[in-house]
């Protein structure tokens, strides 16, 4: 009897966690490492993958929240973004995604035998697609976290080579053009077989529009290195059936637990507060004023002006960072703001909104206190601060003495907050949205690539449609066409790319003797895209609704834009000391932009490199420099 032997390129996976997708695989009685072909089906291991891939709470926390999400600035953690590499985490991501893999590399090398063989039935062939699609989609997100890595290495019993991300891209773009084109569109699963995938049920032209969607944003990965290569793949698979309906989404429904379907932001102990860039990103874009969004009266009071700086605080918060309002602390909710904003997080002391989230729900005070004492640097006495709708997001970094004195930085009450939908597994985690092709399509557009829709068109379908995911369409008309800048400079109406002036003037109150003042602000200058020289172009405008518009479930792919063109506009962490993951970074130069100053990738685990010294050492080398979490990958920009 022929058997099949499962093997990672690290070391033998459990094939345990193959089984434990499918209450079938219950009824083989032998060696969990050893199952004849006979007894394996290959959506039996598709549908492992794909579930163990929604990641259990283990690894989701520590990869999807505290790496992901704080690297891409949309939720506080001082870890990776201060130059910090966990070798925990990142072994058991590492460990996880290898055996996701294992489980997909499974299912492809069978499909191959039993065609091969002419052992086939129905839905073989496509199946065999099917599992090249998600394989291409886990080789992607792995290598956009670590960079080189082993593209076959997941099913065979040696250790393997490590190819370069250039040769990583090749292959799996290769990959999905073929797996796309080789699928019948035209079978319809039976209910047996739909109920084991559970983001398409088998809806084989669904897979279609996923991998020639996902071809469109793996080929724009490409854009600032290998423009030739991405501007082909691009266009070949725009030419496709693509997604651009909320029904093709790719998502797969969360459910309460502790196994790999449970909510990725589900860990009751994280508070996942609002960063300083959603903050600058968020406050006066589109027009929209909070009045008409937030209508309860018991708002009203907290509404500020337009033209509103806040509480001037320079001895408890820092001023060393390129945060355009570093120093102040925002006392109340801005004039206007983008719609999603109050959707996606609650404002501090908001105990009455049905979605504020009450975690850490072992810890009362850290959600429950919104007003601390504030001790001055050379007075013993005390500013009190009353946080209550207070909108302030908070930048990672070194806060020096000031964090020490400053009780609001300890007790994260005082901070808006994820909203509560996102933390109870009862979501869909969305992998790829149809908004997002349609931001790919816009750049495309920008970039004179030939494609199926002006840019223009483009973009406004992909903003409407996150606005009809947010429940709040009824302001997309006053938002589309608004020439109003946020914080960093950047306004909405693709028609209005006027630049903002160097400087506006906001009013402030002084946090300690409550003086009044006057202040030009400046609009930060992004050195890392076209060195600074603009803010409102069509690019930025783009990557700046995509940035909003991925928020919350797509961390990772917000993280590569950054990577890859210095956009959406990220402040540099403070440095009120020196911060020893990030030695590029000083008092002297925390208004400039660098990649230096930024997270690039997670650095390999110690369990690859005791496993596989000769693979790290190929993967290494293919990285074309130190392994630091700030060396860029070959697709990012490299200064």
């Amino acid at each position: 009897m022929k058997k099949i032997f499962i093997k990672s390129g690290v070391a033998l996976a459990a094939f345990s966690m193959l089984l434990s997708a499918c209450s079938k695989f219950e009824e083989i009685n032998q060696n969990p490492k050893q199952a004849s072909e006979s007894q394996v089906q290959e959506e039996f291991l598709i549908n492992s993958s794909i579930i163990a891939a929604q990641m259990d709470p283990e690894v989701a926390e520590r990869s999807f929240v505290l790496i992901w999400k704080a690297a891409a600035h949309q939720q506080l953690d001082d870890g990776i973004t201060s130059g910090n590499n966990n070798d925990s985490w990142s072994g058991v991501y590492y460990s996880q995604i290898s055996s996701w893999l294992t489980s997909i590399t499974a299912a492809v090398d069978l499909g191959e035998k039993k065609i091969k063989a002419g052992n086939i039935n129905e839905y073989t062939a496509n199946l065999l697609q099917v599992a090249r699609i998600w394989r291409a989609y886990l080789l992607s997100e792995m290598s956009d976290n670590y960079g080189p890595i082993a593209i076959q290495g997941y099913s065979s019993g040696v250790n393997p080579d490590f190819a370069s991300v250039k040769d990583v891209y090749y292959f799996i773009l290769s990959e999905l053009k073929d797996a796309s084109t080789k699928l019948n569109t035209n079978q319809t699963p039976g209910d047996a077989l739909a109920k084991l995938d559970p983001a398409y049920g088998y809806d084989f032209k669904k897979w279609q529009r996923y991998a020639n969607s996902m071809r469109l944003r793996l080929a724009m990965r490409l854009s600032e290195v290998d423009a030739a290569k991405a501007k082909a793949e691009f266009e070949d698979a725009a030419a496709g059936n693509l997604i651009t309906d909320m029904s093709q989404t790719f998502q797969v429904q969360e459910k309460p637990g502790w196994d790999a379907l449970t909510g990725v932001m589900s860990r009751e102990w994280d508070e996942q507060l609002m960063t300083t860039t959603l903050e600058n990103i968020y406050n006066g874009l589109g027009g929209v004023k909070t009045a008409d969004q937030l209508t309860d009266p018991v708002y009203t009071p907290y509404i500020r002006a337009a033209d509103w700086a806040g509480l001037q605080l320079t001895d408890h918060f820092p001023t060393t960072s390129s945060d355009p309002l570093a120093g102040f602390w925002f006392d109340g909710l801005p004039q206007t703001i983008d719609p999603r904003a109050y959707k996606a997080f609650i404002p501090a002391g908001d105990f009455s909104n049905p979605n504020f989230s009450r975690y850490p729900s072992y810890n009362e005070n850290a959600w429950k206190r919104t007003a601390r004492a504030l001790m001055k640097n050379d007075k013993d006495t005390a500013v009190l601060l009353d946080g209550k709708m207070a909108w302030n997001g908070q930048t990672d970094g070194d806060w020096g003495a000031k964090g020490t004195l400053n009780r609001w930085y300890y007790w994260p009450g005082g901070a808006p907050r994820m909203t509560q939908q996102f933390r109870t597994s009862t979501s869909k985690r969305i992998f790829f949205a149809p908004w997002e092709t349609h931001f790919l399509i816009a750049e495309a557009a920008v970039r004179g690539w030939n494609v199926p829709m002006s840019g223009k068109a483009a973009y406004e379908k992909g903003i409407t449609q996150n606005f009809e995911y947010w429940g709040v369409s009824q302001f997309v008309g006053t938002y589309l066409t608004s020439t109003d800048f946020n914080n960093v400079g950047t306004s909405v109406s693709w028609d209005h790319t006027a630049e903002p002036p160097a400087a506006h003037t906001m009013n402030f109150k002084n946090g300690y003797t409550n003086a009044p003042g006057t202040a030009a602000i400046k609009y930060p200058v992004n050195n890392l895209y076209k060195n600074g020289t603009v803010k409102n172009d069509l690019l930025t405008k783009v990557i700046t609704q995509k940035y909003i518009a991925n928020m919350p479930w797509l961390p990772l792919e917000a993280w590569s834009d950054q990577r890859r063109l210095g956009l959406p506009f990220f402040e540099t962490p403070n440095v009120e000391q020196p911060i020893p993951g990030l030695p590029g970074l000083n008092n002297g130069n925390y208004m400039t932009s660098n990649v230096k100053f930024y997270p690039q990738r997670i650095k390999y685990p110690s369990v690859m490199r005791n496993a596989n010294g000769k693979g790290y050492d190929q993967a290494v080398q293919a990285l074309g420099g130190a392994e630091d979490v700030t060396t860029p990958l070959w697709w990012a920009k490299q200064k």
